[in-house]
């Protein structure tokens, strides 16, 4: 049975997210959730002194050259990250994944940043053979988050690298008050390796060799126990204003707005502003506004009045879309078809979240 429509009273966040709950209020359940981990978290100089106190401990980490890695996309996150970390003195090496889709802006953003700040950039290049049979797997299987090829090749990069210059600290551009609010129906966990292998095998036509793989396992046990490798979310300790972030990159490190969260990807912003809107029925921006809403960089009334602008450039929707699946290699046919198939869920598909081993070691952290 459908739910009847509601929106949040605080927030934008509707009923088009189907696990959405509202208290009596008329509040959602992901306004009140930023609300208790606001409450549970540190500011102030109690964040400051953590902040430093591991800063000290990444520098005493460090084996070689670098004590730190920075994962950088182009975009405002990685980019702060990448100045903060140079800010505390650290080293780090900046890391950037490239599947074959990157906008022209987030070429120079990265080169420009690391440059003026530098930092040392590496490149991995993903095989686009296999990226892209990939990307198509997930489109014919009509999941949902079909940036999951680009988003674990990122990841097992980043990992790999850590692991060829014995690096025990990752700085990670993940925040609170930017990214804690997203409905799990509108995505899934990009680290779900049997999640996508499965899909591969059912819908993929080429064999992945090269493509970078970071199982569960290796990740929770091989990499965390035996690698000591840890994530660093320098974000969440530091005052983070999203605005006021983007005129100081722009100013001082020649960053250049993309026009959109993840917008640094092509394929990113065809598929969180077409093609999720058009098919699934759900607009990412509610949960990226409302994360600014709950966050008090905006308010509700500037939300909404941003939701009423179309997702996508409507006089570019025709380019862009003749671009996109060309280069996926799809016919009109055969993306039409896409289109009007019935969406699926991720867990339609294996997983390694069903690994006796992940549940054991879940029972055990739980007791």
């Amino acid at each position: 049975m459908r739910k009847e429509y509601q929106i949040c009273t605080k927030c934008i966040l509707d009923t088009s997210d189907s696990g959405i709950t509202f208290d009596d209020k008329g509040v959602c359940h992901y306004c009140n959730g930023f609300s208790e981990l606001m409450n549970k978290s540190i500011d102030g100089k109690e964040a400051n002194d953590y902040l430093l106190d591991t800063v000290k401990k990444i520098k005493a980490s460090s084996k070689g050259e670098y004590d730190c890695i920075v994962g950088m996309s182009g975009g405002v996150d990685s980019t702060y990250v990448a100045y903060l970390a140079k800010k505390y003195g650290l080293k780090p090496l900046a890391v950037h994944i490239d599947a074959g889709w990157n906008s022209e802006i987030a070429v120079k953003n990265i080169e420009s940043a690391t440059n003026k700040l530098g930092i040392d950039l590496e490149t991995i290049v993903v095989n686009w053979k296999e990226v892209r049979d990939l990307q198509r797997a997930y489109f014919k299987a009509s999941v949902p988050n079909c940036d999951v090829p680009q988003d674990h090749a990122f990841v097992a990069g980043v990992y790999n690298i850590a692991a060829k210059y014995s690096i025990q600290y990752m700085i990670s551009g993940h925040n609170n008050v930017t990214e804690f609010i997203l409905p799990p129906s509108w995505g899934y966990d990009s680290g779900d390796l049997d999640n996508l292998i499965d899909i591969h095998n059912k819908f993929g036509e080429v064999k992945l060799k090269n493509y970078p793989k970071l199982s569960l396992f290796k990740k929770v046990i091989y990499y965390r126990y035996f690698k000591k490798l840890q994530s660093f979310r320098i974000l969440n300790y530091v005052p983070y204003n999203k605005e006021e972030v983007k005129r100081f990159i722009t100013d001082n490190l020649g960053w250049k707005d993309y026009g959109g969260k993840h917008f640094e990807s092509r394929f990113t912003k065809f598929f969180q502003s077409y093609y999720l809107p058009a098919k699934f029925g759900f607009d990412k921006r509610r949960a990226h506004l409302s994360n600014l809403i709950a966050s008090g960089q905006m308010t509700r009334d500037d939300a909404q009045r941003e939701m009423e602008i179309s997702p996508y450039n409507k006089d570019e929707l025709p380019e862009d879309t003749e671009y996109f699946i060309k280069k996926l290699g799809f016919s009109i046919s055969e993306w039409q078809e896409i289109m009007k198939s019935k969406p699926r869920k991720h867990t339609d598909f294996k997983s390694d979240y069903n690994q006796w081993w992940f549940k054991l070691l879940k029972n055990l952290k739980s007791k």
